[in-house]
């Protein structure tokens, strides 16, 4: 769909009245003879604007380009009058629970393709695990074991791409899981590449590998910890549904390290995974692209993974993510490269900028603070003549990153989770950047903990939200009238910080974890034994989940009790499998549907059932903000529940000591 004229023009309004405000922000207020401390800060407070800028333009840009082209990435579709190609598909494995390696290798199991004798599925371990390689002989999977790796993921698919020889491989991370339809809509790329290079050689350019989306089956720890897994998608989908996508309209798709195709061909070309990076993923993908090789990213998630939720393994994996991008950058020389485009030049910059985001974020929190608690001015303005140079330009150009950033996420809640990450990785970002290296890969833990360390997170937000509040009371007392209109930017600023951070302290409190395994909304038919009789009675499921499923009959006048054991079938791809379960809640409404726990009573009812989970969106989690939720409505909302929270301790506290 194309921007209509309208909008273009306030998109190019919106850049052109920011690159105004940059020139008399660079020109005219830089206080030069201020103390040394305050123009250092001022210099740095001038220079995030210009990158935060920058890196808008290029979402915009990009935008503008996305519709003029016109551009849709489309599935191909198999042309079965070919042979399809051999594909091998590497399951990475370190030292992640069987359990949760059982649930990848088993969805590998029931990938469609056209000639599954084509499809070669093998566990990589490097932790040369017997229990893995017992895992790997019961699903009929190849197995490479590696012992004493000391390249960490990058030298363990190496290692099994030397015993491996088809001309497409796949990768999945333990824990991401993919769905049938994997491999029918990514693998038909490749085959339309090779008809098209085929067919036109001196036009088309050959392609090195295909991302789908990151995707998420959990609440990640924004959505969870704040109560907002209604109305608020995934952080990260926003790059991976969005971002990525733009990047692959311009045939250089970032690879994000799961989920992907890659053509053989191309990876031996650029010498294998690169050892040299925490982010091998993102190296290669850009070294791919510098041989001449183009990339896509599809818009549609064939796989689901688990996303950690405890702060400690939430920043934990960033600065992992972050130290390597910088790291990957170093190491690509992305701003003198002579081998990168222009265009491919302008992405990477933009993704190395990004990791600087959070440091800009800091010196945006500290800027006004500086001028409300110390009277420390960093800014040399007319108060009347910012308001005409700085707010039309900046409202604007907000306005338009809001339309410009598709309805995943907006740009107000981007700056909720910048603010969150701000404290914990702008000295990571910074070490990185100056030599100090972290070589030490460590595998993201997925299982939930929680210790009295964790709650010592929330200090650097507990530290600048008091600050912020500080400096809001102190800066407004005692004024009236011109007095306040005059400090009004800086009390935009800082209440504007104040409810960021105030979403930070929220997002750092533990919230309990009532459910063992998640849910996901299914439709799958099934019937059950009428207790004591003989007679059997159909359903159809409304959830399911690991440990048991709800669902309602077909006939409304069958009832079943709490409590009441039963024997039942469920269909998965019209394979029955047996199974049986006890009623532990009736929902006593139109119509009225039941919750009950689940024992299959085989192991290949038990592959389908998790099969069953797993193939698919968990539709129950949102995949776009619902913008009529506002800020205010959501710290209302957390600090009604909190408070709950805190009643429901006191009292079980008294109880405990009556």
């Amino acid at each position: 769909m194309g921007i209509s004229r309208k909008k273009g023009f306030i998109y190019v309004l919106a850049i052109v009245l920011s690159v105004v405000y940059l020139l008399w922000r660079v020109l005219f207020t830089i206080p030069w003879h201020a103390h040394i401390f305050t123009l250092i800060f001022a210099l740095l407070l001038v220079g995030s604007e210009l990158v935060s800028n920058f890196t808008a333009y290029v979402l915009i840009i990009f935008r503008l380009l996305e519709a003029k082209k016109g551009r849709n990435l489309e599935i191909p579709k198999f042309d079965l009058t070919q042979p399809v190609p051999d594909i091998d598909v590497l399951i990475v494995t370190h030292n992640e629970d069987v359990s949760l390696l059982r649930k990848t290798v088993n969805a590998t199991t029931f990938m469609k393709y056209p000639d599954k004798n084509k499809v070669h599925i093998v566990i990589c371990d490097d932790g040369c695990r017997p229990e893995v390689e017992k895992l790997a002989a019961e699903y009929h999977v190849g197995y490479v074991k590696m012992e004493d790796n000391k390249k960490a993921k990058a030298g363990n698919i190496n290692h099994a791409l030397e015993q491996l020889h088809s001309p497409l491989f796949a990768i999945f991370d333990t824990d991401m899981i993919p769905f049938s339809n994997f491999l029918t809509n990514s693998v038909p790329f490749f085959t339309k590449n090779f008809a098209d290079l085929k067919e036109d050689p001196d036009h088309t350019k050959p392609l090195g590998f295909v991302q789908t989306p990151q995707s998420f089956y959990n609440a990640d720890i924004f959505q969870f910890n704040l109560f907002a897994e209604n109305y608020v998608a995934n952080e990260q989908d926003f790059f991976s549904r969005d971002v990525n996508v733009l990047n692959g309209y311009n045939e250089t798709a970032l690879f994000t390290g799961s989920n992907a195709v890659f053509l053989r061909k191309a990876v031996d070309e650029v010498g294998e995974f690169p050892t040299d990076t925490i982010t091998e993923d993102f190296e290669l993908g850009t070294e791919i692209n510098m041989e001449g090789y183009i990339s896509l990213a599809t818009t549609q998630p064939v796989s689901s993974g688990i996303t950690p939720i405890d702060i400690k393994g939430v920043i934990k994996q960033r600065t992992r993510w972050a130290r390597g991008v910088v790291q990957s950058c170093r190491n690509l020389h992305i701003f003198t490269n002579p081998h990168l485009s222009m265009t491919n030049r302008i992405i990477l910059i933009n993704t190395y900028l990004y990791w600087w985001t959070f440091t800009r974020r800091l010196i945006y929190i500290i800027a006004p603070l500086l001028y409300a608690i110390f009277r420390i001015q960093v800014v040399n303005a007319n108060f009347w003549i910012l308001m005409i140079i700085w707010a039309p330009g900046y409202f604007l150009l907000h306005y338009v990153l809001g339309d410009a950033s598709s309805k995943i996420r907006n740009e107000r809640w981007g700056e909720i989770q910048e603010t969150f990450f701000a404290p914990y990785l702008f000295i990571p970002v910074l070490l990185e950047t100056i030599g100090i290296r972290a070589k030490k890969f460590k595998v993201t833990e997925k299982n939930v903990t929680f210790s009295f360390k964790d709650r010592l997170y929330i200090l650097p937000y507990l530290f600048l939200w008091s600050s912020t509040l500080y400096a809001i009371i102190k800066f407004n007392y005692g004024k009236w009238g011109s007095e306040i209109i005059v400090g009004s930017v800086i009390t935009f600023w800082l209440v504007t910080h104040f409810i960021n951070l105030s979403f930070c302290m929220f997002v750092s409190m533990k919230r309990n974890i009532y459910r063992k395994s998640e849910r996901f909304a299914r439709q799958i038919p099934g019937k059950v034994q009428i207790p004591g009789t003989d007679e059997w009675a159909d359903f159809k499921t409304r959830d399911v989940s690991e440990g048991g499923f709800s669902f309602e009959f077909n006939d409304p006048k069958i009832h079943l009790e709490e409590n009441q054991d039963f024997n039942g079938i469920l269909y998965h791809d019209d394979t029955p499998f047996d199974f049986t379960s006890r009623v532990v809640r009736v929902i006593n409404q139109e119509p009225v549907w039941y919750a009950v726990t689940i024992k299959i009573k085989e192991d290949a009812g038990q592959n389908h059932y998790l099969e069953l989970i797993h193939d698919g969106d968990n539709t129950l989690l949102p995949k776009a903000q619902d913008n009529w939720i506002t800020p205010l409505d959501e710290l209302h909302l957390n600090f009604v529940m909190h408070m709950k929270n805190i009643e429901r301790i006191f009292i079980s506290a008294f109880r405990n000591n009556s």
